[in-house]
């Protein structure tokens, strides 16, 4: 007899739950800190505990992504010229001036 597939949002949920988090003690963190920030700065999240309790969550920081001035400035140089008049029509076709008291 062939067994009834599991809902696919549980399959998801364990298999979210068993790649993206991972439990570890607070004992663990303190002995094996370097190892566990190695794991933390390669992508995983993981979940600290006291006493089987979560009480903390470290996940990587994700980079700030810096664009140069001059990079702006050319974008700006090279993007289409816009009709003043033209712009300001089309914002009062779809955008309602008046306040209602």
């Amino acid at each position: 007899m062939r067994r009834a597939a599991a809902p696919i949002a549980t399959v998801c949920y364990k298999c979210y739950d068993q790649t993206m988090n991972r439990k570890i003690t607070q004992r663990e963190l303190r002995n094996q800190s370097a190892a566990v920030l190695r794991e933390v700065e390669a992508g995983r999240t993981i979940v600290v505990t006291r006493n089987g309790t979560p009480v903390a969550e470290l996940r990587p920081i994700r980079p700030r992504r810096f664009v140069p001035r001059a990079i702006i400035a050319e974008a700006a140089v090279r993007a289409p010229g816009i009709d003043a008049g033209r712009f300001r029509a089309d914002l009062d076709a779809v955008i309602d001036q008046h306040v209602d008291d």
